[in-house]
């Protein structure tokens, strides 16, 4: 399928961000160097069976040692930020206590390295990998863990909040309370409702108790928060399809939005949830209602709901990634309209939107390795179309970001899966630019042509691939 032309290049404003987004877990690797404790995802990877090709992240894709190399791939993309995470462990090793002076540079010299790139960093402060040594003493589940992330919340920004863009608290909530707590599929592998529903509750509230903090500390940097969302939509017009989707809206979407933005839990969640419903002290939502200076989302497919048989993601007749989920961009632009219809909310980021595909290395005639990733390439061309859209129906969108930089550790899925616009051998380590890349940041470098062309103050500085790129365009 051959990418569709993508956007009229002046629809999106100048202050738009476009970006490449990663996670701590899945690239760093270093994994007992300078200090670092261990979190909840060592852990799990010791499991039996519980990554599906038994892989781990000690190595990943070895970005502590590759630093500059990774940094120099992200300026070559000419994006403007790069999303990335602190691992709690690597700078606090037990999630309260002795900091670790090592961890703490490396974030330093990732940052410092960024801004001398010309790239914004946006920094996430939890995706997913909570400090083993506070699982131990109940995790997420237990309300100390809400202060001690609040403390961590502090330290990094006293040590970042005067470079970076964004902070971001969480990264999906959602998945850390279900996958990790109900289904028990991530870690920290735990199998129940009630503690799911309240390590929800944990984390949103930890989220408002973090602003409150950074806010009061003098911290510049934007602050929010991250959530995976899609539409649901019945599997048939049936009564009982209807009502599936009703729910599972709930618990996805409501559960998190409402608290956020109305201050309070969505009445019919709780009724189904019972006894199951969080433990919610005076003045917690409240604190949840904390106002944001922007909302993330990560957008992958639509959610098909049924009462009975599981929808078979194959009867629609649409592409399906390497993940098994519907290539379904039209769902991205009809959530971003509900967003901002159903909740007062702050300019909307998507901050995580890409494909896992089959990717083969091929050699040029010069012998250069390269991958022809059509649909990958395809998916963020629709993608970013489908904001485009959104945008014309008067949306307020702050930036699109693509999951993900490069082939990583995919959790659960181990190694098997590459969402990467840059292939990872990793054996060698070596990077490979992938065609999805090239056309990313020749679409990146048209879109900063016309800010250069709109704004005559910019012209005399603009870089020399911006002026061709106006040239060209």
């Amino acid at each position: 399928m051959t990418a569709p032309l993508t956007a009229e290049p002046t629809l999106f404003p100048p202050d738009f961000v476009w970006g490449v987004a990663t996670a701590a877990f899945q690239i760093e690797g270093a994994a007992s160097e300078g200090g670092k404790g261990e979190s909840i995802w060592d852990e799990f990877c010791r499991r039996p069976g519980a990554i599906a090709d038994g892989s781990n992240g000690l190595v990943a894709c070895d970005h502590v040692h590759r630093l500059q190399g990774d940094l120099d791939l992200i300026q070559s993309l000419g994006v403007d930020a790069y999303r990335f995470s602190v691992s709690w462990p690597r700078v606090r090793p037990g999630g309260s206590g002795a900091w670790s002076e090592a961890g703490l540079d490396f974030y330093e010299r990732l940052v410092d390295g960024l801004l001398a790139r010309g790239v914004a960093p946006y920094l996430t402060l939890n995706h997913w990998d909570l400090p083993l040594e506070l699982q131990a003493s109940g995790g997420w589940a237990h309300r100390d863990t809400v202060h001690r992330f609040v403390e961590y919340a502090q330290g990094m920004a006293r040590r970042l909040g005067d470079r970076v863009r964004a902070i971001t608290t969480h990264n999906e909530p959602w998945v850390m309370a279900m996958l990790g707590h109900e289904t028990g599929i991530f870690a920290p592998g735990i199998k129940s409702r009630a503690v799911a529903s309240q390590v929800s509750h944990h984390l949103l509230l930890s989220h408002g108790l973090a602003l409150q903090a950074l806010r009061a500390g003098g911290c510049k940097a934007d602050l929010g928060i991250v959530l995976n969302l899609s539409p649901i939509h019945p599997a048939t017009n049936s009564a009982a399809d209807r009502a599936q989707a009703r729910l599972e809206d709930g618990r996805l979407i409501r559960w998190y939005m409402d608290p956020l933005f109305k201050g309070s839990y969505p009445d019919d969640v709780l009724a189904f949830l019972g006894a199951d419903a969080p433990r919610v002290e005076a003045g917690d939502m409240q604190t949840i209602h904390t106002s944001m200076d922007f909302l993330g989302l990560n957008y992958y497919s639509r959610t098909v709901a049924s009462a009975g048989t599981p929808w078979d993601v194959h009867s629609s007749g649409r592409a399906v990634t390497e993940m098994g989920w519907e290539v379904y961009p039209e769902g991205l632009t009809e959530l971003l309209l509900r967003l901002q219809r159903d909740y007062a909310v702050p300019p909307l980021f998507v901050t995580e939107n890409g494909g896992a595909f089959k990717d083969q290395i091929v050699h040029g005639a010069d012998g250069s390795p390269q991958v022809h990733d059509i649909d990958r390439r395809d998916y963020i061309a629709r993608h970013i179309d489908a904001v485009a859209d959104a945008m014309r129906q008067g949306v307020r969108m702050g930036g699109y970001m693509v999951w993900s930089l490069m082939d990583n550790f995919e959790w659960a899925s181990g190694y098997a899966k590459r969402f990467g616009i840059v292939h990872v051998d990793y054996a060698s380590q070596t990077r490979t630019v992938k065609d999805s890349a090239h056309w990313y940041r020749d679409f990146v470098a048209r879109q900063k042509a016309v800010r250069v062309a709109h704004n005559p103050q910019q012209q005399a500085m603009a870089p020399d691939w911006a002026k061709q790129a106006e040239v060209t365009r």
